[in-house]
């Protein structure tokens, strides 16, 4: 019988619908679970221990009246966690930089605001790199978030917290960003499902901007199904966000099926790249041929080498820091500008650079004209499938300490996911296996605003498999150990 906390979002749904458990004992659960496995794991910054139970009490006299039904507050009860650049309206939000370290939110971000209005517990704020600085949670000025797998090794990042609070069953579910990779990653590094939405699919209103052309927050999950309930809930238009889409949100959970016959699926030979950690490209390829047995067609594909997308995202993001950072100066709010960390204050000085005058043509103009020949690439791809499978990222979990000295090791960790972020695509992470005792995850990419079908087809590939007791295929080749990727 598993323990409360253990439960899947859906499962724990069903249980406080049957009355067969309370929020509060639901909320307790986790709680219970934060305090015992913290002093090692470190997936969170701050912990609303009074708040979340406050509110599991508020949720369950709400239930109990009727004034809630599971219609109206689909996560009525349900403790979630957020990634600590989501605003929570008198909660602490440092997105793990000291420069915030006092700082309390105003205002809810819509994300928060949606999940509070859906009836979720909001139990705490989770680690990440600081800023959403690197793809390993080490950069955060309160120290690394480890692997729920192996307290040795990291989380990843930059939603690292959120992916080891999920994975760890700490709490039932958790809120990332991604700008490139920090959902999928450390969802691929701790075994977790990471939705990275279209750009715009969801509301940066109220998120701390790290790349603001960029930014897409996400759910991450134990489940295919819990992210398709919780997009539903998260996504759609927001007047406070110029960005938004406003595109109608389907009922991503209600038109959830397995049926994958006859979608054709791309295999991006450039993605397999031999530099991999070895058996990483041979668990994505049996998950691809898992969905072949289901009915999928594979096809081989070429899309330009994710090499290039390094450079163009390097100088993108760099920008944008560069420009969103500046409002930090002490004045307004948090401490003043001698409180920012190395990685903060490398991505400024470049960014800055880029953008200045007689630069600007030669580095961010250009960064943009690669951006679009990027977008087209993918464009030309999808007139010829509907989705892509590959790699979520080159490398299992590494060593704790493996970022030291590695002023790019973000980018090297992401090169398998910047490209299709650059393009504004939606992608997901599902695990496909474990290498050395360690998650892979695979990554399934479509074309804008095609959320349905990359839930769908995930889904097929999770129910195909023995998910529930974690029973995935296994590679025995050897463990990388080296601290460069």
């Amino acid at each position: 019988m598993p323990k409360l906390n253990e439960l899947t979002l859906l499962d724990a749904q069903a249980k406080l619908k049957a009355g067969e458990i309370t929020s509060v004992e639901l909320t307790k659960s986790c709680l219970e679970a934060i305090e015992k496995i913290e002093p090692e794991l470190h997936a969170f910054v701050t912990v609303f221990r009074d708040d979340a139970m406050d509110s599991a009490k508020l949720a369950d006299k709400n239930i109990q009246s009727g004034v809630w039904t599971f219609d109206t507050h689909p996560l009525a009860g349900i403790p979630l966690a957020l990634k600590d650049n989501f605003l929570t309206k008198g909660g602490r939000t440092t997105a793990s930089s000291k420069v915030l370290d006092e700082f309390i939110s105003t205002y809810d971000a819509t994300v928060t605001e949606k999940l509070r209005l859906a009836g979720a517990v909001i139990i705490g704020k989770t680690n990440m790199d600081a800023w959403a600085h690197g793809s390993s949670t080490e950069t955060s000025d309160y120290g690394a978030t480890h692997n729920p797998y192996d307290n040795n090794k990291l989380a990843g990042g930059s939603s690292g917290g959120s992916a080891a609070a999920t994975s760890s069953d700490e709490v039932v579910a958790a809120i990332g960003s991604e700008t490139a990779g920090s959902i999928r990653q450390p969802a691929s590094w701790c075994g977790v499902v990471g939705m990275k939405p279209t750009y715009g699919r969801v509301s940066r209103y109220g998120v701390v901007a790290m790349g603001s052309s960029l930014d897409s927050p996400g759910p991450m999950t134990k489940t295919v199904a819990d992210s398709a309930l919780l997009l539903s809930i998260i996504a759609g238009h927001d007047p406070k966000d110029a960005t938004s889409s406003s595109l109608p949100v389907p009922n991503y959970l209600e038109g959830l099926n397995k049926d994958v016959k006859g979608l054709k699926i791309g295999l991006p030979k450039e993605y397999f790249m031999s530099s991999s950690q070895p058996g990483i490209n041979d668990l994505v390829k049996q998950a691809a041929k898992k969905l072949e047995k289901l009915g999928a067609i594979l096809v081989e594909i070429s899309l330009l080498d994710p090499k290039f997308s390094i450079a163009d995202y390097t100088i993108i993001q760099r920008s944008e820091v560069s420009s969103n950072l500046a409002r930090y100066t002490g004045v307004r709010y948090g401490h003043d500008r001698s409180f920012f960390g190395d990685e903060a204050k490398r991505r400024i000085m470049l960014g800055t650079y880029a953008l200045s005058s007689g630069y600007y043509d030669a580095y961010y103009k250009k960064g943009e004209s690669v951006r679009e020949l990027l977008k087209q690439d993918f464009a030309r791809v999808f007139e010829s499938v509907d989705l892509i499978i590959a790699p979520t990222a080159p490398v299992t979990a590494m060593a704790v300490g493996s970022t030291a000295g590695e002023s790019m090791f973000g980018e090297l960790a992401d090169v398998l996911v910047e490209a299709s972020s650059l393009a504004g695509l939606t992608g997901i992470n599902i695990p496909v296996g474990l290498l050395s005792g360690m998650p892979v995850g695979a990554q399934l990419i479509g074309p804008h605003f095609q959320e349905q079908q990359v839930l769908n087809t995930a889904y097929a590939y999770e129910q195909s498999t023995n998910w529930k007791e974690n029973v995935w295929p296994t590679a025995n080749s050897q463990q990388h150990t080296g601290d460069k990727i």
